[in-house]
C-alpha cells in the first residue's frame, strides 16, 4: 500500500477513533456509562470523554446512547504519546509526537522491535505480524520485528501482564540496551483491558514501565500501530487532529 503517501482505503464497517458530541448529550442521561465493560465513559458534565486506553470498541455504547452523541468514525490515527491524551471528547486529539532530534538520528533509519505478549489474546499480537506482510511492508520503513532484545531498540508490548510474566517482561525490558523505547499496543498493556482490577494482572505496563508509545483498540487495527511508530520517527505530518474531523 501507498501509505502514509497516500490515505488508506479502510472497509465501510471499520470502527475508528470514537468520539462524543457534548451538544447532543441529554442532561442526566447516562445510559451508556453502566453498558460499557471497561469503564470507558467518563460522563463529566457539560465534557464528556471516552478512555481510549480502556475502550474495547465494541459499540455498545452507541447502541445506549438515545441521541446519538457517541460515534465511531474512521479514523485510524490513534496512538499518543502521553496516557492522559487518550481520554478524548470534545476537544483537540493530540497524535503522539516525534522523538527528540538526538533519538530521531539514531532510530529513525533502523528501529528494531521486540514484542513481548505478556498474557494477550493474540490478536494484537496477531496484528504486529500482519505489519511484516506484503501489503504493509513494515521493512520498508526501517522497522523490524527481531527475536533477541538484545538486538531491539525497545519493546512492543501486548496483553495486561498478569502475574506470571511480569518478571519475565522486567528482565526483557531490562535486556534492550540503553537508550530503549516501549510501546505498549492494545487496550490490555495500557489499562488492563476487560481484565483490569484483577488481583493477578498489573493492568498492562503503564505503571511499572516507561512508556514512549500508547496505541489503543481491541486489537488496534495495523494501520493504527504503524502510523503511530511512524510518528514516532517523524515520518508523516502534523502530531494534532481536530477531534469530530475524522477522514
Amino acid at each position: 500500500m501507498r501509505y502514509p503517501a497516500a490515505s488508506p482505503a479502510l472497509p465501510a464497517a471499520f470502527q475508528g477513533r470514537p468520539g462524543i458530541d457534548a451538544s447532543r448529550c441529554v442532561e442526566g442521561c447516562s445510559d451508556c456509562v453502566p453498558v460499557c465493560p471497561t469503564c470507558a465513559i467518563i460522563p463529566e458534565p457539560g465534557n464528556p470523554k471516552v478512555d481510549l486506553g480502556r475502550c474495547l470498541f465494541c459499540g455498545e455504547c452507541v447502541e445506549a446512547c438515545s441521541s446519538g452523541a457517541i460515534h465511531f468514525g474512521q479514523e485510524h490515527r490513534m496512538a499518543t504519546s502521553q496516557r492522559e491524551a487518550l481520554l478524548a471528547g470534545s476537544e483537540e486529539y493530540l497524535l503522539a509526537e516525534a522523538l527528540e532530534a538526538k533519538a530521531r538520528k539514531l532510530f529513525g533509519r533502523s528501529l528494531k522491535l521486540r514484542q513481548v505478549s505478556a498474557g494477550g489474546c493474540n490478536a494484537c499480537e496477531a496484528d504486529i505480524n500482519v505489519l511484516g506482510t506484503v501489503g504493509f511492508d513494515l521493512g520498508r520503513f526501517g522497522i523490524q520485528i527481531v527475536a533477541s532484545p538484545r538486538h531491539a531498540d525497545g519493546l512492543l508490548v501486548t496483553g495486561p501482564v498478569p502475574e506470571n510474566m511480569c518478571l519475565a517482561l522486567q528482565k526483557t525490558w531490562e535486556a534492550v540496551p540503553p537508550p530503549r523505547l516501549l510501546i505498549a499496543v492494545g487496550a490490555c498493556a495500557i489499562s488492563g483491558g476487560p481484565y483490569a482490577g484483577h488481583p493477578e494482572v498489573y493492568n498492562g505496563v503503564t505503571d511499572n514501565l516507561p512508556v514512549d508509545l500508547f496505541v489503543p483498540g481491541c486489537p488496534p487495527h495495523p494501520l493504527t500501530i504503524l502510523d503511530g511508530l511512524l510518528r514516532l520517527l517523524d515520518r508523516v505530518g502534523d502530531s494534532s487532529e481536530v477531534r469530530g474531523h475524522n477522514s
